[in-house]
């Protein structure tokens, strides 16, 4: 044990010598060789741990740089997020708009017409019967029977009327039949719905100057619907030799599929 401290001692004062000799000799230069080569031999060493230190600053440095980068994206993300669900809903209103005022135009040129607003919240997905429901019913006043129009023309009739929704048949349906009128001539005859195959112009006959492309309006025969309202346009004309009657397809002028606002005419007034 007393050895072993002994050394310890030794080795003590040995390296208080060196650093006495040292603070000695350093001002007269006679250490300088020394110097040079304690320096020489831990240039690497200084060089690499400098290296390292420089290198792990720089990934510090890209670690911070990409969190706030990702913070940044993250942020960038849900302005564009905002802005695309800001610019969907303009886009929506804007539609509404567009449907409203082409609705409120129609009114304005039939002041005769006493006109409800509603709005289609269904489709009927039955490919043999063609309705849809709107949010109007028999609390505002709607009845069986009256007429459902567009600003592009007749869409078609009530069929059932609950408190607050109806049913409107639409034109298309095979059952439905309105007293119609060729524009240009002014002949008469029935569209008729043929479902998926569209409307069809039966019993005007064959002498009938009817062209493609001939407007067909609401004759108000019958009562169920008043005079001039649009129906569509003639696609074709079939003559036959034989029959007494031209069968006129007919192209409505209502896309059934994207109809969202209609007006449903509660009394034709002085229209009829």
């Amino acid at each position: 044990m007393r050895t072993r401290l002994d050394r310890r001692a030794a080795v003590a004062i040995f390296l208080l010598l060196v650093l006495l000799v040292g603070a000695v000799l350093r001002p007269t230069g006679y250490l300088k060789p020394v110097q040079d080569l304690v320096s020489s031999l831990f240039a690497p060493l200084q060089y690499g741990t400098s290296w390292v230190a420089t290198r792990i600053t720089h990934l510090l440095a890209t670690v911070r740089d990409l969190g706030v980068l990702r913070t940044q994206l993250t942020e960038l993300q849900a302005t564009v997020d905002r802005l695309m669900i800001e610019n969907v809903r303009l886009r929506e209103a804007e539609i509404e708009n567009t449907n409203l005022r082409e609705l409120l135009q129609f009114k304005l040129a039939n002041p005769s017409y006493d006109m409800l607003a509603a709005e289609v919240i269904g489709h009927d997905p039955n490919n043999l019967l063609h309705y849809l429901t709107i949010d109007r019913g028999s609390e505002d006043g709607l009845a069986v029977g009256m007429p459902v129009v567009t600003a592009r023309g007749l869409v078609g009739r009530i069929d059932e009327v609950f408190p607050r929704t109806a049913t409107v048949m639409l034109l298309t349906d095979p059952v439905s039949t309105v007293s119609a009128l060729i524009q240009s001539s002014r002949a008469t005859g029935m569209v008729q719905g043929e479902g998926r195959r569209g409307l069809t112009m039966r019993f005007v006959e064959q002498s009938e100057p009817v062209e493609k492309d001939d407007v067909v309006l609401t004759s108000g025969l019958g009562g169920t619907f008043p005079k001039r309202l649009v129906i569509g346009q003639v696609v074709s004309v079939s003559r036959s030799d034989v029959e007494m009657f031209l069968e006129i397809v007919v192209q409505s002028a209502v896309n059934f599929d994207r109809v969202e606002s209609v007006l449903v005419i509660l009394d034709a007034g002085q229209g009829d």
